[in-house]
């Protein structure tokens, strides 16, 4: 044999086992492609990923990888022309399967060229990162959504102050009241108590508004007309949208009443009016409705049979899409631009709304709006209910740090036949504890700015005075009302500022 032949012999060993390495490779697509962009060869990997056999794809054009979109955009074309003129090209970006499904794929395309310098044709190495680029993008969302998180956080802790001392003017202003009230005698002193009494329910729903943006509230759900509540906040809705935007209401002829947290429910109801408005940019129209509906199955696949009431908010806006629409009621998912929204809307009135034992469904088609129902239980009415009287000489230990709170609510115990021992801090009221023997109510305020808080001064009645009733109260709550060993779990909580009723209530239960 001539050195000649041993030397082909060993340039085509060198090509077989260059082919059998090529073709053992399964993780990554290696192909020929002619200066035209023609594959020429298809290795195993490229047909794991790209789910074309080697007769099927040897002879076509590579731009049958790519999506239209880049197709349109002659982005096969310019990776070949990069690769002729730099050597090398690397893109990462969508691209087609045989069967139509779409992957992300790292690509590299290298010119190769004869010993004269003229372009032979392309190597180009493809590999499927769908799992790493998914993997990216959450980490991404996830971080977004942890500023979110972090930003209501801040501003939780922000208003939780201000509701604390705007709820102590409110309920200097509350208690007096309920004292005014017992005493007045003509129908004109009564009505302006009333008035006044409107506007301190309107100062508090204000807060409980702000703070359920930042943290989880406990639902002080009542019995409502749901249709009055609606009149009632009209103006307020009204000022959500402009003078492009007109408001309508179609509310039922029968009471729609339900057991609902009505601060809450006028949030869920300016929440999605707020959302309707941003979708109509150009105008339009937001109509609200109620409607009793009843069904022997269940009006949604979440509710059982039963009779419910529905509140439905309807816009002629934008709409949404089906990826979108799915994604709704997700926390922190916005279609807004950044800053603009926080993205806990509907996520918010969903939560609300399951919590009150209702579901909330949703329809919305790109171009021609968008409808949002609520579905609540329906209620039937309640009779009225008295303000319980105290047991002759029951006496309540009352600590409140904010002195006109503190007089005002000790007037309104009095008012109602409890016998009252006042403290201006929660270490005074354990001097007071030790002293006395007495008292069967510890009713404490759980902010105190001075030496041990309320929560503190809760602990050590459990564990020290368990026989004596312990009521907490609050404008807002910071935590649930329990520590490392549930002690806390039965302390009962009154929001402030309250009601004569929601007080001697709580006083009259047992635990």
């Amino acid at each position: 044999m001539s050195q000649t032949d041993s030397r082909q012999d060993a340039t085509r060993e060198t090509e077989e086992q260059f082919r059998i390495l090529v073709q053992g490779v399964t993780d990554y697509a290696i192909f020929m492609l002619s200066p035209a962009g023609v594959v020429t060869s298809w290795n195993v990997g490229a047909e794991r990923i790209k789910g074309y056999k080697q007769l099927e794809i040897v002879g076509e054009h590579f731009s049958r990888f790519y999506t239209d979109e880049d197709k349109a955009a002659g982005v096969p074309a310019q990776i070949l022309a990069t690769a002729a003129r730099e050597g090398r090209a690397e893109r990462e970006g969508w691209r087609v399967r045989k069967d139509g499904s779409r992957f992300w794929a790292h690509v590299v395309v290298d010119a190769i060229r004869d010993d004269d310098g003229s372009l032979v044709g392309f190597a180009k190495v493809t590999r499927d990162i769908t799992e790493r680029k998914e993997a990216a993008l959450a980490l991404e969302k996830a971080n977004a959504a942890l500023f979110q998180s972090q930003k209501m956080e801040a501003i939780g802790r922000l208003t939780g102050g201000v509701a604390h001392d705007f709820n102590n003017l409110l309920a200097v202003l509350s208690n007096g009241l309920e004292v005014l009230a017992i005493q007045s005698r003509t129908p004109i002193d009564r009505k302006m108590i009333e008035g006044m009494r409107r506007a301190i329910d309107r100062g508090a729903s204000l807060t409980q508004q702000l703070l359920s943006f930042a943290r989880q509230q406990p639902l002080q759900a009542q019995l409502h007309e749901l249709n009055a509540l609606i009149r009632d906040f009209a103006p307020m809705l009204s000022r959500a949208g402009n003078r492009n935007i007109r408001l309508e209401y179609s509310l039922d002829a029968q009471p729609a009443l339900a057991i609902v947290d009505a601060a809450r429910f006028e949030a869920a109801l300016l929440n999605l009016v707020v959302n309707a408005v941003d979708a109509m940019p150009d105008g339009g129209t937001i109509t609200i409705r109620t409607q009793i509906v009843e069904s022997g199955t269940g009006v949604t696949p979440a509710l059982p049979a039963g009779r419910y009431v529905r509140i439905s908010v309807t816009d002629t806006g934008t709409g949404m899409d089906s990826d979108v629409l799915a994604q709704a009621f997700e926390p922190f998912f916005t279609t807004k631009q950044a800053g603009k929204g926080t993205g806990l809307g509907l996520s918010q009135v969903y939560g609300f709304i399951a919590q009150s034992g209702g579901d909330v469904q949703l329809s919305s088609e790109l171009g021609k709006g968008t409808r949002v129902e609520l579905y609540l239980p329906a209620a039937e009415p309640a009779a009225p209910v008295k303000v319980p009287s105290a047991p002759k000489a029951e006496t309540v230990l009352l600590v409140e740090d904010e002195p006109d709170v503190l007089g005002l609510a000790s007037e309104l115990l009095v008012s109602i036949g409890y016998e009252v021992v006042p403290a201006s801090s929660a270490s005074e009221a354990v001097e007071i504890l030790r002293d006395r023997t007495d008292i069967g109510v510890v009713v404490s305020d759980i902010s105190m700015p001075h030496g041990i808080s309320g929560l503190d001064l809760a602990r050590q009645v459990r564990s020290q005075y368990p026989m004596i009733r312990m009521v907490l109260t609050s404008g807002y709550l910071p935590a649930p009302l329990q520590d490392d060993n549930g002690q806390l779990s039965d302390v009962t909580f009154v929001p402030k500022p309250y009601r004569l009723a929601d007080l001697a209530k709580a006083l009259r239960a047992r635990q």
